[in-house]
């Protein structure tokens, strides 16, 4: 593909905006247009069930861009959804009218994200039942919890787990209801979540664990939530934490070839089998060369890699390659993990405690390392990361 004249992306997160950001670094000069699909511009997420939610940051630290940078990198910023793509005439139709208006491209970008996924239990469904994806869910979360107010938080991801302890420092009366035995015990192993329920107990989350969850009713004004062990627990609001959806629709009515795991499949470039399409952040299933397989990330650091990646190629770099150790970090009540893994599993996790409540965890899997989680130990998570791309084994 020779450089693109007319580039448009779809997506106004981070995947979205890295993209635009790296192609104009990298010295492409091509139109840009940015279809945000949100109210605002770019911003950032992870504070919204954190500090923004907590009531300890405000809305004029969201933004990742000043809007001043738009107009001072060319990027038109429409504040509209793409709602079909036609890949022979090279034409994506927006929200901007009831007959739908239709952009032109020489190179298309999806960078469309993922939505909070509900159960599929009874109840989960009602509206007023509460998830976090944008900063209106957050605001919304604000203005109904604080002293006095019982949260109930289903799900003991990420998002459920930083959501209740930055609850806590609201004020509110939090607990936390999951299917597992401890928080993330899946994803981190044992004796890393045993420190995070840890931490949440010290923080006043009351834990209701190792039940799903069968039904969300009304009651009273407020909410009974019944989980399959027959235990009920009231609460005057309702959040799920419950995964994600990918927003690949848009892709897959236009033909784009999905993988197994849902995801858009590309390159180690981010380009998809249409080489004026690619696709970016938590919707790709890029290879990575560096795990010799595609893998599928749902990480903020690993949407603005894709972004950079993309973005170089865009502008012709064709040794732009995404070939890092997926990482993330997540803040919860004030203490921070840092992990970095390839993340399709281990099958064994060595827990190795600091000093002052400081620890590793090695992961490793046929003996190899493939994945470490730290808290205040930044010299085990450099080094874990340079294990994992490396190939070596644990130390």
């Amino acid at each position: 593909m020779t450089h693109p004249q007319r580039i448009v992306i779809v997506g106004g997160g981070p995947a979205g905006l890295a993209t635009a950001r790296a192609y104009r670094e990298a010295g492409g000069a091509g139109e840009l247009t940015l279809l945000a699909g949100e109210p605002h511009l770019p911003y950032q997420r992870p504070p919204l069930t954190k500090e923004y939610l907590a009531g300890e940051s405000g809305a004029s630290e969201l933004p990742i861009e000043p809007a001043a940078w738009y107009d001072e990198h060319a990027v038109t910023v429409r504040h509209e959804r793409a709602v079909a793509i036609d890949r022979e005439a090279r034409t994506v139709t927006t929200s901007a009218s009831a007959e739908g208006e239709t952009l032109s491209y020489d190179a298309l970008v999806l960078a469309t994200g993922s939505r909070p996924a509900r159960l599929p239990v009874p109840g989960a469904d009602d509206p007023n039942v509460l998830v976090m994806r944008t900063r209106e869910d957050s605001e919304r979360l604000q203005a109904l919890s604080g002293p006095d107010v019982r949260v109930a938080v289903i799900g003991s991801g990420f998002i459920g787990c930083e959501a209740a302890a930055s609850l806590r420092r609201r004020g509110a009366d939090v607990v936390l209801i999951s299917d597992e035995d401890a928080p993330q015990s899946a994803r981190l192993g044992a004796e890393a979540a045993l420190r995070i329920a840890d931490w949440l107990d010290h923080d006043g989350v009351e834990l209701r664990l190792g039940a799903p969850v069968a039904r969300i009713a009304p009651e009273r004004g407020g909410w009974s939530v019944t989980s399959e062990d027959d235990s009920t627990t009231r609460a005057d609001v309702v959040l799920l934490g419950s995964g994600i959806k990918r927003n690949v629709e848009l892709a897959e009515a236009a033909g784009l070839e999905l993988t197994d795991a849902g995801t858009i499949a590309t390159d180690a470039g981010l380009r998809t089998a249409d080489p004026a399409v690619f696709a970016v952040g938590d919707i790709a299933g890029a290879l990575n060369p560096s795990a010799g397989r595609r893998l599928a990330v749902q990480h903020w650091g690993e949407a603005l890699n894709h972004g950079k990646v993309a973005g170089r190629r865009l502008a012709g770099d064709a040794e732009a390659t995404w070939d890092v150790a997926p990482g993330f970090w997540s803040t919860i009540g004030g203490r921070t993990l840092k992990h970095v893994a390839w993340g399709d599993g281990f099958d064994n996790a060595r827990f190795v405690p600091g000093q002052n409540g400081a620890f590793t965890v090695w992961y490793e899997r046929d003996g190899i390392a493939v994945g470490v989680l730290t808290h205040d130990n930044d010299d085990d998570y450099e080094r874990g990361r340079e294990l994992i791309e490396s190939g070596a084994s644990l130390p």
